[in-house]
């Protein structure tokens, strides 16, 4: 049975969170609040404008509607400049066995990010031939925990939702792959990601024998 396997990118694909806490942590220097990289995991799957709303409310700070967009800007030239060194090398392990695992089986493949520098880091890294469908932060309209980055991956592929497969380190993707009737898969910390069907630390703990069961049943 062919099914969709839709990927989130930072944190699952690649690790790009190193990235964007180092340009968020930055910026927060500038209004006097010391960011630290538990705070970070509160951005993991939300926007880049929520994500400074709620750095702007960890740090009581009210911004003009100028200040805000203007540091969007900026935190975003800075991990732009972060992701142009990158390569293979920043691949998570075993992302290649799994994807071309499931390339072999014939299976649907999807990107289903809320980053809109999701095409520049999957050609960075060579992957982005392994996706059938790129769903990313320029073609959605509200972010996880909404399920539409996922809904429109599922349509383009396009299996019902009850066949598609989510790959998620954050509880937003994890919530919104949940809404949308579809497996969801955690993968980093059982604890954070307690509401997904199936949590794996990383990839090297998902084995090819797992992957036939979710084509299977």
């Amino acid at each position: 049975m062919k099914k969709a396997f839709i990927f989130d990118l930072d944190g699952v694909i690649v690790d790009t969170a190193k990235f964007h806490y180092l340009a968020w942590r930055n910026l927060a220097k500038g209004i006097n609040f010391d960011f630290t990289e538990e705070q970070n995991e509160q951005f993991k799957g939300v926007s880049r404008v929520r994500s400074l709303e709620i750095l702007l409310d960890m740090a009581n700070y009210t911004a003009t509607q100028e200040e805000k967009d203007v540091w969007l800007v900026q935190k975003n030239i800075e991990y732009l400049s972060y992701i142009q060194k990158m390569d293979q090398s920043e691949i998570l392990p075993d992302v290649p066995r799994v994807l071309e695992y499931l390339i072999t089986k014939d299976q649907g493949i999807a990107l289903g990010s809320a980053s809109k520098n999701a095409r520049p880091i999957l050609e960075r890294v060579a992957l982005i031939g392994k996706f059938q469908v790129i769903v990313d932060g320029n073609d959605v309209t509200t972010a996880k925990p909404d399920p539409e980055v996922f809904v429109n991956g599922a349509e383009a592929l396009p299996p019902d939702p009850q066949h598609c497969i989510v790959f998620e380190d954050s509880i937003a993707g994890i919530q919104a792959a949940n809404t949308a009737g579809m497996i969801s898969i955690g993968i980093g910390d059982p604890k954070v990601l307690h509401e997904a069907d199936h949590v794996f630390k990383d990839f090297t703990q998902l084995s090819n024998d797992f992957l036939d069961s979710l084509i299977q049943n």
